[in-house]
């Protein structure tokens, strides 16, 4: 009940009216502010002396289902619920411009997080709170607004965004991405290893950074993780001709140890650094399915707070990257593990994931048909 309280103060969106006359008009009568909300428990008496204190002499309403709360300004007046289809007009258009504004204002690209945010914020919320049509946008824009968030702070950094080309289709971002400076990955790498595979592709696998024999090759997941990964696509029914590889950073980062050239994880910096050719490979391509592998990519789209082994295997969709979209192992972490019973369960629910990848596939006509329909084409 104490969260459903604090959700009502947080959530609660009130709307100018006019009591007693026409609005706007010279009889126009005393101005009024009205919410509903829609609490899952009674908690309306414990919550109505919070808006009393924060409006003060304001005179408002709060309607929920089950109960009512009135304040003229001095004391409150208790009173029945009032159900979704009898609470009056359509919202106060500056008002709720108001709301998106403000929320625009503190929003924090950095800290996207949409499964945070529709679990801090439950659908049935959303018809009443006029800055959440505001969000897909502010989304889209999170790794721009990120860019410029940066710039404020200090002398300009360069990123990937600063050497994207006017063209983005993808031959045109491959070559551009060759000559990439947006970190200082690329200083101890061989080469620019970009994402590969059909420019109309259905679905894209977003892995973490190139490998030590993709860093030689120029060509993502043809290491010990790319044969598995092969191995589990062919496995479910997945052909890799169809599927659109990638990574969240175009560089190899590594520690030298001797001859040897061991993986280091991509800090939060140089993943955001390269984002702008992430997210430019997304929209060319326009998939229908993203599959990250590992939560180095899942963060490049959740942000920071994202964690894999709580989400795994769930399924986000109508997101602002592709309609369905998804967090699995990446296949090195399964190549890692140095316990035999937690690698053979890791690599049964790795396969279920690319399974449902597989099942979702066929529903949307990327299936084997798909393939046959290319090889003859």
């Amino acid at each position: 009940m104490q969260k459903d309280a604090e959700r009502m103060k947080a959530f609660v969106r009130f709307r100018r009216v006019e009591e007693g006359g026409e609005e706007g008009g010279e009889e126009g009568g005393k101005e009024r502010f009205l919410a509903w909300h829609r609490p899952d428990h009674r908690v309306v008496p414990l919550v109505a002396s919070f808006f009393a204190d924060r409006f003060g002499p304001m005179r408002w309403s709060i309607l929920t289902p089950d109960e009512s709360v009135h304040w003229d300004g001095e004391a409150y007046h208790f009173g029945p619920g009032v159900p979704w289809s009898e609470r009056g007009d359509p919202g106060d258009a500056e008002i709720e411009s108001l709301w998106r504004t403000y929320y625009g204002a503190i929003f924090d690209p950095a800290r996207v997080h949409l499964r945070k945010m529709r679990a801090d914020m439950p659908a049935r919320f959303h018809a009443t709170m006029p800055e959440l049509t505001t969000v897909p946008q502010l989304v889209r824009e999170a790794a721009a607004r990120t860019e410029a968030m940066i710039e404020k702070q200090g002398p300009a950094i360069p990123t990937g965004a600063d050497f994207l080309p006017a063209e983005r289709a993808l031959p045109a971002l491959r070559e551009a991405a060759a000559g990439c400076r947006g970190c200082n990955l690329y200083q101890a790498a061989t080469q620019t290893v970009f994402g590969e595979g059909p420019a109309d592709a259905r679905v894209m696998l977003v892995g973490e950074q190139p490998g030590d024999q993709e860093d030689v090759s120029g060509r993502p997941f043809v290491g010990p993780a790319g044969r598995l990964l092969d191995e589990v696509l062919g496995e479910v029914g997945i052909d890799r001709r169809l599927v659109y590889v990638t990574n969240a950073v175009k560089h190899f980062k590594f520690e030298p140890r001797g001859k040897r050239r061991i993986h280091s994880k991509p800090a939060m910096p140089e993943i955001r650094a390269c984002s702008a050719w992430l997210r430019a490979e997304v929209e060319s391509i326009g998939p229908r399915m993203i599959v990250c592998l590992g939560a180095s990519a899942a963060q490049s789209f959740q942000g920071p707070g994202f964690r894999l082994l709580a989400h795994r295997g769930e399924v986000l969709t109508d997101t602002p990257w592709a309609p369905w979209w998804m967090a699995t192992y990446h296949p090195s972490a399964l190549l890692r593990m140095p316990d035999e019973a937690a690698r053979v369960q890791a690599r049964r629910a790795f396969t279920e994931d690319l399974k449902r990848v597989a099942e979702e596939m066929g529903r949307i006509g990327g299936g084997p048909d798909h393939v046959e329909l290319r090889k003859n084409s």
